[in-house]
């Protein structure tokens, strides 16, 4: 679990906290505000028509939901017996969308979907300005995203220069004409693209037709990363003197264990 973020509602300040790559906003501080407090909760989820929106809701998102249990639960809501609670009903139905959270970020937490429901039946007014600040919370992230991603491309064209600069001193020999020393520049770009992507330009191109750009407008962060390291990591053994084939095979066990790596790191996977 990722450390709590927090949005201001009305003046009561919301946690937010991310389980298995996912958002859950806090119930429990929701309803900090109301006279009833955490007790609303209770109220929320004994509801026969909450009880039959969390049924829908885990059945199109959990695959792993009791339903014949739900079925149980549903026929007794409603009645003066009737008592459920959060735990509960994570318990008996085996539910994702909701989870109880001991310690420092204790408390009750339910998916956007849930928690907006859970919003609109304390306060029609309560839940539009939830909406609008868990949006702009959204908003602001993918911005950052945007930036970090404009900076490894940023990276990655400065690491490119000096790319060139290295195939320049050490493998265009003199007085090539400008058609000889764009093939060279293309044959080594290429070296990185087959090193990383398994296949050169061209390939990529013939097979993607209908894309709009090259092969690296369409990497991932994890192959923009890499490639960054393999630009400054192949100059280096160009000034070696090392032959392109040898380049070609250590460039390739590079980017393999590079990219294991990333795709293994869970602060890679939380900028998704």
């Amino acid at each position: 679990m990722a450390k709590n973020k927090k949005i201001k509602v009305e003046g009561n300040e919301i946690s937010i906290i991310i389980d298995n790559e996912k958002d859950f906003i806090s119930l429990t501080d929701m309803t900090v505000s109301f006279n009833e407090g955490s007790g609303l909760i209770g109220k929320w989820i004994t509801n026969k028509n909450t009880l039959e929106y969390l049924g829908v809701w885990e059945r199109i998102n959990n695959s792993n939901f009791n339903y014949p249990e739900f079925g149980v639960i549903e026929q007794d809501a409603g009645t003066n017996r009737f008592i459920m609670s959060v735990g509960q009903w994570i318990n008996k139905t085996n539910a994702s969308g909701m989870i109880v959270k001991a310690g420092r970020y204790g408390g009750t937490y339910a998916h956007p979907d849930i928690a907006f429901h859970f919003a609109m039946w304390l306060s029609p007014e309560f839940q539009i300005y939830l909406i609008k600040e868990f949006q702009r919370l959204k908003t602001d992230e993918n911005d950052r995203l945007k930036l970090e991603w404009n900076l490894q491309r940023t990276i990655s064209k400065i690491n490119y220069r000096i790319h060139t600069d290295a195939i320049k001193e050490n493998l265009i020999p003199n007085e090539l004409s400008k058609a000889q020393i764009s093939f060279v520049y293309a044959n080594e770009a290429d070296l990185l693209n087959v090193a990383l992507f398994g296949i050169t330009a061209k390939q990529w191109r013939d097979a993607n037709p209908k894309v709009e750009g090259n092969i690296r407008d369409q990497a991932t962060i994890e192959q923009l990363v890499v490639l960054s390291n393999l630009e400054s990591i192949h100059s280096v053994l160009i000034n070696q003197g090392m032959k392109q084939p040898e380049r070609l095979i250590q460039l390739n066990q590079i980017a393999i264990r590079q990219m294991k790596s990333l795709v293994e790191n869970s602060s890679i996977k939380k900028l998704k």
